[in-house]
C-alpha cells in the first residue's frame, strides 16, 4: 500500500463558460454588513459582522421563529386567538409612539393576523402579546429565545425583550441575523412568504411593509426585516432570489432610510452581477478510478455523495484546482458507499475545502485461486521489470 496524490485543474472536473464580469472590492457606509450566498454559505462581504450590535427591530425574526417553530410542531395553530393585554397595550401600543399593530386591550387576536402585525407592521404590541399568550410573560418568553438561539448556534446574541427596544444587554450580530434568516427559510418556508407581504391592514389600518427591497427590486427581493432605534441606526436583513441563487444581507447602522434603502439595493444587485454559484463536483459523478487488489473487477470509481457547489467571483471559476490523495491499491472486499479517497479544493481568497470520496460500487473479493493467479501475475511481472 502506498499514498497517491493526483493534481488537476477545476476544467478536468467540469468544464465551464467564462464571464467577462470584473470583480471589485466593495465598501458600504453600513457599521455592520455581511452579504451571503445562501445555498453555499459562501460569505461574500462581512464588515464588523461578529460584533454584538444593538439589532432593534430584526431581533423579531428570533420572535417570529419561536411562533414558526410551534406551528410546525403543532402546539400552536394559525387559528388560535391570543388576548392583548394592558401591559401589551401600554408598552407597544398606539401611544407609544413606536411601532404598533393598533391593538385594544382585551382584543382576541388570531395568531395569523398576529404574525403579519409582527412580520409587517412590526408591531410591537403585537410581539408582547405573542409572548405573554405563549409563555406566560414576555421574560418567560425571552428567557425560552435565548435559549433556542444557542440551540441554533447564535453566539452572539442575547435578548432582553421581545421586541428589539432599546437595552444594553440586548444584542445580536450580523452574522447571526444571517444565520437565523436562512434557518427562517429553510425551515418554514410555508410561513416565511408572509415577509414578501406589502401591506396589512388590521383595525381598519392599513400599513405598509417597511422593507425597501420588497419595492425597489420586487422581481427578486422577498424579505425579511427592518429595524430602527435612535441607538442601533437604521438597519435591514433583506433577502432576495434571482433565478436559482439567494443572497441573504444584514446592514446595520446607517443615517437614514434612504441611505438604508440605497447601500441595501446596491449590495444585492452588486451579489447577483459580480459573483455566481458552480457545479465543481457532481454527485456520483466518476472522479478518478483506484486500483484494486484481488477483487472481481481491477477498480473502483470515487464519487462524491452529492453536488459541490462553490461561489466564486464571475470569471475565476477555472482558477479553481484540485488534489486527490488515496492509498493504492485497495485492497477487496470494498464496499458501495466506503470512503477510499480525499478531493480538496483549492479555492481563490478561500480555506482549501475537502470532500469525502466514496466507492461507487461493490468489489467482492476473488476466490482462493482467483488471487493465487493475481499473485502469479503480480510477481511474474515484477521480475520482468528487475530484467530490463
Amino acid at each position: 500500500m502506498k499514498n497517491y496524490y493526483k493534481s488537476f485543474t477545476f476544467l478536468s472536473l467540469l468544464i465551464l463558460g467564462t464571464s467577462a464580469f470584473p470583480v471589485h472590492a466593495m465598501e458600504t457606509k453600513a457599521k455592520n454588513a455581511l452579504l451571503m450566498d445562501f445555498d453555499t454559505g459562501t460569505i461574500l462581504l462581512e464588515k464588523n459582522a461578529d460584533e454584538k450590535m444593538p439589532p432593534a427591530s430584526m431581533s423579531k425574526l428570533m420572535t417570529a421563529y419561536m411562533i414558526f417553530e410551534r406551528l410546525e410542531n403543532n402546539s400552536l395553530s394559525l387559528d388560535d386567538k391570543f388576548t392583548v393585554s394592558e401591559n401589551a397595550w401600554k408598552k407597544g401600543g398606539a401611544k407609544t409612539g413606536s411601532s404598533t399593530m393598533f391593538l385594544n386591550i382585551g382584543d382576541k387576536v388570531k395568531l395569523s393576523d398576529l404574525l403579519r402585525g409582527i412580520i409587517i407592521q412590526s408591531g410591537n404590541d403585537a410581539c408582547i402579546t405573542a409572548a405573554e399568550n405563549i409563555a406566560g410573560s414576555e421574560k418567560e418568553f425571552v428567557e425560552q429565545a435565548n435559549e433556542k438561539a444557542q440551540e441554533l448556534g447564535l453566539t452572539n446574541t442575547h435578548l432582553v425583550n421581545a421586541t428589539g427596544w432599546p437595552h444594553k444587554d440586548h444584542y445580536m450580530s450580523a452574522k447571526d441575523l444571517a444565520t437565523l434568516s436562512a434557518l427562517i427559510i429553510r425551515q418554514f418556508p410555508q410561513y416565511y412568504s408572509i415577509y414578501s407581504e406589502k401591506e396589512f391592514t388590521y383595525n381598519g389600518i392599513k400599513q405598509e411593509n417597511r422593507n425597501p427591497l420588497l419595492f425597489l427590486m420586487p422581481e427578486f427581493a422577498d424579505g425579511i426585516k427592518t429595524g430602527h432605534t435612535s441607538v442601533s441606526g437604521y438597519g435591514l436583513v433583506g433577502s432576495a432570489k434571482k433565478g436559482d441563487r439567494r443572497l441573504i444581507m444584514v446592514i446595520n447602522g446607517l443615517n437614514s432610510m434612504k441611505e438604508r434603502s440605497e447601500e441595501a439595493e446596491k449590495l444585492i444587485l452588486w451579489g447577483f452581477r459580480d459573483f455566481d454559484n458552480y457545479t465543481i463536483v457532481q454527485k456520483d459523478k466518476d472522479i478518478v478510478d483506484i486500483p484494486v487488489w484481488f477483487g472481481e473487477k481491477n477498480t473502483v470509481a470515487a464519487v462524491a455523495a452529492q453536488d459541490v457547489v462553490l461561489t466564486l467571483p464571475k470569471g475565476k471559476q477555472k482558477k479553481v484546482t484540485a488534489d486527490i490523495r488515496y492509498e493504492t491499491p485497495l485492497n477487496a472486499p470494498v464496499k458501495k458507499g466506503e470512503k477510499i479517497a480525499t478531493l480538496t479544493l483549492r479555492i481563490p481568497d478561500q480555506e482549501p475545502k475537502s470532500i469525502d470520496l466514496f466507492s461507487k460500487n461493490d468489489v467482492k473479493r476473488l476466490g482462493y485461486f482467483g488471487r493465487l493467479k493475481e499473485l502469479i501475475k503480480y510477481v511474474l511481472f515484477k521480475n520482468m521489470e528487475t530484467e530490463e
